[in-house]
């Protein structure tokens, strides 16, 4: 018989078969191929628990033919198609029809346990003829890779037919299987040509994307994290889109899921790599990685990588790195609003107000930007932290109140705060009283409109109208707005607590400003303790108990000692934080100096005088504290020039000011408009000094040219100055 005749006869035998095998799956009829070995028959099979059967008098059912080319494929292959791959054949069909239920009845009774053995060998074998030329005798493999891709789409179709019933566990026990075997048989990697076949590499693909999701939804956080990182670390030669989009759904899972990860466990690694030690770390890692593809152009830009991008580096406090990757982004990525209002925030957080404020500037001057209302917001919220700029923050606040249009009344409500804070700073500048009154009212006025449109109490909003209050000495509603901050913010933040202390000592209650700041010692950090002891030494110094206050300060610098010892070896310390922290160091040394000055111990002054000069050698705080010491040993031309660098540091030093003007009218070689003319600058700039009032009333009173009226006048703002004056200046 010539060849073509023997392979048209084959393959007629072989549909054949097929045929009956499909019959027999669809009825109760044992059919025996004597060509086919009774083991490995669908004759030597019970299917009458398969729930198929033809029942009396039914119309016996017609089996779907449309994939019968590729039963005949494997056929042709294995010379037979044995019950596996025959329940995995009649599965995809039952499933395709969308009979879920039938088709998982259909893969339940596929005997994984049994083929996965020979899969993995097959899939070995196949490797290894590849890499290496042998004899087809010796390296036969059990199962051809048609067969073992056949059974690989059963099993994940089984797993997709449990998803969709809501069985999510057990669809991921068995997606998981696909993953297993492949990775038992291969720990090197998947090879390119193991994934040439479209149809294999298809279920693989869809495999490891799917495999996270169902751990995701049955509610098992770390299997979902190992699957992640599986899916990421292992060579499955996965398209670009779909890893890309596994790196997006796992950065998003680290961000905002809940769960904490351990650190991963890499096998091998590059020394001196970088291996993320938490969710953040690792987030931002998968998110860059993204970015950079993008900026290779191997993918197409998703805008949402930005958003959470910004939000991990925020988190971790990394702005700078943000504002570098959002300077890489090709122009026309994203818009030049956008880009500019993502820099200038990143610019502010970093603390380069100027910077950001620069960028906010070229946003405001452009007439396209219609819908600038947050920038008008950050840019009027960064002036008003500069003395310098009070005018043109206002003029943004105001600008933005007007196209508010009670479009929202939280951000009003922010807008009339930072309003206050604008009208109250620009307040202090002028030199009417007048002006100043008026800048005052209107700045109170502007907090509580902020307070009143708030929905819910804000803390920001109460503390600022606290302060406004209590700087202009309306210290029965200032303490109000202190409580009710303390309610909301709930004891958290130290501001709070020493505000209210504040106010209490310029009611003269020290002792009860005593206990408000020993209840904030018992309910804040102990990191945060450092501005509360030294308002508590200063409670102290104002009841007369110097030696207490002496061992207050000095438990202040142990705790700033400890934390600069912790802390000083870090990698990465904020650089706001690390000079907060110095200045505080530096003038709790001027104020134990001062103290000192006062017991008349000299010497001991003289030291913490030298500590200060060892962090900033140019202080005018400590060159005033050495005029005081040389003031009380007598030897007033020394003090006298000790103030006098200290306003060539500072020209704005109040008291400086003050005290060259004391000194210079107790030594009487100057004229009184020259020491009036310091008490004055004094006075300008901050109008709330008793000693300035003071000091000027006994000027004016012994100046005979000067009425008495006036020197009345300045004796009383003095008095009325003193009576309300807190331990500590209210901001």
């Amino acid at each position: 018989m010539g060849s073509k005749n023997w392979i048209k006869l084959r393959g007629t035998g072989i549909r054949g078969r097929f045929m009956k095998m499909l019959k027999c799956i669809y009825s109760r009829e044992q059919i025996i191929d004597d060509d086919v070995p009774s083991s490995e028959s669908l004759a030597t099979r019970d299917y009458s628990a398969s729930g198929y059967s033809s029942r009396a008098g039914e119309i016996e059912p017609k089996p779907d033919t449309s994939n019968i080319e590729e039963a005949e494929s494997s056929l042709r292959e294995s010379a037979c198609l044995n019950y596996e791959e025959a329940r995995a054949l009649l599965g995809r069909l039952e499933y395709q029809k969308g009979n879920i239920e039938a088709a998982l009845h259909v893969f339940e009774g596929i005997n994984i346990a049994a083929i996965t053995p020979n899969m993995k060998v097959s899939i070995a074998r196949r490797c290894e003829n590849n890499k290496r030329r042998r004899s087809q005798s010796d390296m036969v493999p059990p199962m051809s890779m048609h067969a073992v891709c056949l059974l690989f789409e059963a099993i994940f179709l089984k797993a997709m037919s449990l998803h969709t019933l809501g069985k999510f566990k057990e669809a991921a026990d068995s997606c998981k299987i696909i993953l297993d075997t492949i990775q038992s048989a291969l720990p090197e990697g998947l090879p390119e040509y193991i994934t040439t076949d479209n149809k294999m590499r298809e279920i693989i693909n869809k495999a490891v994307e799917l495999l996270p999701e169902l751990w995701k939804l049955a509610g098992f956080p770390q299997e979902t994290i190992l699957s992640y990182r599986r899916a990421l670390l292992y060579h499955w030669n996965l398209d670009l889109e779909i890893k890309t989009k596994i790196e997006k759904e796992f950065a998003i899972f680290l961000l905002y899921s809940g769960s904490e990860a351990s650190p991963p466990n890499l096998r091998c690694q590059t020394e001196g790599s970088f291996v993320p030690k938490n969710n953040i770390e690792e987030a931002i890692l998968l998110l860059l990685i993204i970015v950079r593809k993008f900026v290779v152009r191997r993918i197409e830009w998703d805008p949402s990588i930005i958003d959470h991008l910004s939000f991990a580096l925020s988190v971790s406090g990394e702005l700078r790195v943000l504002a570098k990757k959002v300077e890489e982004l090709v122009p026309g990525v994203i818009d030049r609003t956008r880009r500019y209002q993502t820099l200038a925030l990143c610019y502010y957080g970093e603390g380069e107000a100027d910077v950001a404020l620069s960028l906010l500037r070229n946003l405001l001057n452009n007439r396209e930007n219609q819908n600038c209302i947050m920038d008008l917001l950050l840019a009027s919220k960064i002036c008003g932290e500069n003395p310098d700029l009070t005018e043109e923050g206002t003029n943004y606040a105001y600008e933005l109140l007007s196209k508010m249009d009670k479009r929202c009344t939280q951000i009003e409500s922010v807008a009339n705060c930072v309003l206050g804070i604008l009208l109250s700073s620009r307040s202090e500048k002028v030199s009417s009283d007048s002006e100043r009154i008026l800048g005052q009212s209107k700045a109170l006025e502007a907090l509580e409109k902020a307070e009143k449109i708030m929905g819910e109490r804000d803390e920001n909003v109460l503390f600022h109208l606290s302060l406004e209050n209590a700087e202009q000495r309306k210290l029965d509603s200032a303490l109000y707005y202190a409580n009710e901050f303390l309610k909301v913010d709930c004891g958290c933040t130290v501001k709070g607590w020493i505000l209210l202390a504040r106010i209490l000592s310029a009611q003269k209650r020290f002792l009860d400003a005593e206990s408000v700041i020993n209840a904030a010692l018992d309910q804040t950090g102990k990191w945060d303790h450092g501005e509360l002891f030294r308002t508590k030494a200063k409670l102290q110094i104002a009841q007369g108990q110097l030696r207490n206050a002496v061992e207050t300060y000095t438990h202040l610098l142990a705790i700033l000692q400890v934390r600069n010892k912790n802390f000083g070896s870090a990698k990465k310390v904020g650089k706001g934080k690390s000079d907060q922290d110095r200045r505080l160091e530096m003038e709790t040394w001027h104020d134990l100096a001062n103290v000192y000055t006062s017991l008349s111990q000299w010497r001991d002054a003289e030291i913490c005088l030298s500590k200060s000069m060892a962090i900033a050698p140019h202080s005018a705080s400590r060159w005033h504290s050495t005029g005081l010491l040389y003031e009380a040993q007598g030897q007033h031309r020394e003090a006298l020039r000790s103030f006098e660098n200290a306003l060539d540091v500072k020209p704005a030093h109040v008291p400086s000011l003050v005290s060259t003007a004391t000194l210079l009218k107790q030594m009487g070689n100057q004229s009184l408009p020259v020491v009036r003319s310091f008490l004055t600058d004094a006075l300008r700039l901050d109008r709330t000094n008793p000693c300035a009032w003071y000091n000027l009333g006994m000027l004016y009173k012994a100046n005979v040219g000067v009425s008495a009226t006036e020197a009345a006048e300045c004796f009383e703002a003095a008095i009325i100055l003193e009576d309300s004056a807190p331990v500590e200046p209210f901001r």
